[in-house]
């Protein structure tokens, strides 16, 4: 093996240890194993909540994407700027205060509670485990073939080990080796992408360079509307391009959850500007080093591996490995996150809820685990066939996650009235709409991007819906009202005087027994 993959296996030996040392703490309960006691403070939610969203489409399908299609696929990196911004300030405190007041440790939970259906946790399951399993398939396609250039081993092989890595950890782990591998991948990626485009931005003489030469090959890579003009005219694709990462997030389980875990509701000042700084450095590099890409790489067989081909085009094989671990993290931050989420749906939602009712706490973290290890195992049997590109799978499934939920979780801690009827309907007819445009291209003939169309649909089933059936109770109600209000004092601060006062309370109350 050569120096660049002895360098990689040593960077997995990292992560595997950060797994397994937060094996046994998070053993404790089942709160603690699925969403970390709720104890991440700012750094660890921001970087957990934003290498989780990006993936290996940020390093494999961005790039693929803007060589595909120039200039126009900066709309997306510009709706991404901006996503963990209104994601933490739509969701953040309010999503916090009520997951924790209705007694909700999954995003699924969350909403037959908030609800009060069974029929939506149902529903909500079936579409997250789907297309969860179809985002991490992408994933760890993306970590197959990057370490196979890593390493020189064959895809199949590279597949099983990484995979293999991801899933010990975050059995072993749970959410907290999750959050904290994906802390350490954060920093990795921004450094890793940030000296790749810093070397290749100045290799084709800066913006003005790279324009001048892609205008010479041909004008139309420098349009907002595509290559040959693809999209010309048409801005509901557009719109749709800058909504899917603007709001979408929201709508993804996996990255929800991130909420729910969070320490307490003054984490989401922090994080909101520890994202948004890390966002400006790493979001749109990948896109700019795919149209330098068009340059460079003008005869690529595969233009998702464009980053890797650059790393060991302009750097010597150490540091362009230590550059590529970068690929790794963005895959395994959201692979892990997304095994883990669909670990607790699993667990928690279908079989604690609808199998065993009464299970225990460590029949929970077992029962958890093995959902874990066996949706890895069966992700790498079908990622093993390489289903469609990454960046095509990715926005397929992020879509309809997106459109299935988004409406649902904003309208949870927004609107009052919403209720379960409503939540089926945007559920169910946002995803519809999403599977529909996409396998039909619908996009061709209507103008309208997948999930600005599943968007509406969802949006005008929670509005229609929620004019039927019953009213949320008044204990909803209530709970919808406290998680409006501010907490004036910690939990902390709470339990401190609990404590204080308890051997007051006993006192009393052993002397009223007497009496």
């Amino acid at each position: 093996m050569s120096i660049d993959g002895i360098i990689f296996i040593v960077y997995l030996g990292v992560l595997l240890s950060i797994g397994l040392w937060f094996s046994r703490k998070s053993a404790a309960s089942t709160e603690q194993y699925l969403l970390g006691g709720r104890s991440l403070g700012p750094a660890v939610t921001a970087m957990t909540m934003q290498t989780t969203a990006m993936s290996g489409f940020m390093f494999m399908g961005a790039p693929a994407m803007a060589f595909k299609y120039g200039w126009y696929a900066i709309w997306y990196a510009i709706g991404d700027a901006g996503g963990s911004i209104i994601n933490l300030s739509v969701l953040g405190k309010r999503m916090r205060r009520m997951s924790e007041i209705l007694g909700a440790l999954s995003p699924i939970e969350y909403l037959e509670k908030r609800f009060e259906s069974a029929s939506v946790r149902v529903v909500g399951s079936i579409i997250s485990i789907v297309f969860l399993f179809g985002y991490v398939c992408a994933q760890f396609i993306a970590a197959g073939k990057a370490m196979s250039t890593l390493t020189g081993f064959s895809y199949e092989l590279s597949l099983i080990i990484g995979i293999s890595v991801i899933i010990i950890y975050t059995v072993a782990g749970g959410y907290l080796a999750v959050a904290y591998t994906s802390f350490v991948q954060g920093l990795i990626m921004v450094f890793g992408v940030v000296g790749i485009g810093f070397l290749a931005y100045f290799h084709v003489g800066g913006l003005t360079g790279l324009n001048a030469s892609l205008k010479a090959l041909d004008p139309t890579y420098l349009s907002i509307w595509g290559k040959d003009l693809a999209y010309y005219g048409q801005w509901g694709v557009v719109l749709g391009a800058v909504l899917i990462y603007s709001i979408g997030y929201m709508g993804l389980p996996h990255v929800v959850v991130r909420h729910m875990s969070m320490k307490s509701t003054k984490t989401v000042k922090g994080a909101i500007m520890i994202s948004a700084i890390w966002n400006q450095f790493f979001i749109f590099v990948p896109y700019i080093l795919g149209l330098i890409g068009i340059i460079l790489l003008p005869t690529i067989a595969d233009p998702e591996m464009i980053i890797t081909e650059l790393a060991y085009t302009l750097f010597p094989g150490i540091f362009a490995a230590l550059l590529l671990s970068a690929i790794m993290s963005a895959v395994m931050s959201t692979a892990d996150s997304i095994l883990m989420q669909a670990g607790s749906i699993l667990s928690r939602d279908v079989y604690q809820r609808f199998i065993n009712k009464n299970a225990s706490q460590k029949t929970m973290i077992i029962v958890s685990r093995l959902c874990i290890l066996m949706g890895g195992i069966v992700g790498v049997v079908v990622a093993i066939y390489e289903p469609p590109s990454v960046f095509a799978l990715v926005l397929f499934a992020f879509g309809t996650l997106g459109n299935a939920f988004l409406v649902p979780y904003v309208a949870s801690v927004y609107s009052k009235k919403a209720n379960y009827i409503g939540c089926l309907c945007a559920m169910i007819g946002g995803a519809a709409t999403n599977i529909l445009w996409t396998s039909t291209d619908l996009e061709a003939t209507t103008g309208l991007h997948p999930f600005l169309a599943g968007l509406i649909v969802s949006l005008l089933g929670m509005i229609i819906g929620s004019q039927f059936g019953r009213r949320p109770s008044k204990e909803i109600q209530d709970a919808f009202e406290k998680s409006r209000q501010k907490r004036f004092f910690s939990k902390e601060f709470d339990r401190n005087i609990a404590r204080d006062l308890a051997p007051e309370a006993s006192i009393l109350s052993q002397f009223l027994l007497k009496k």
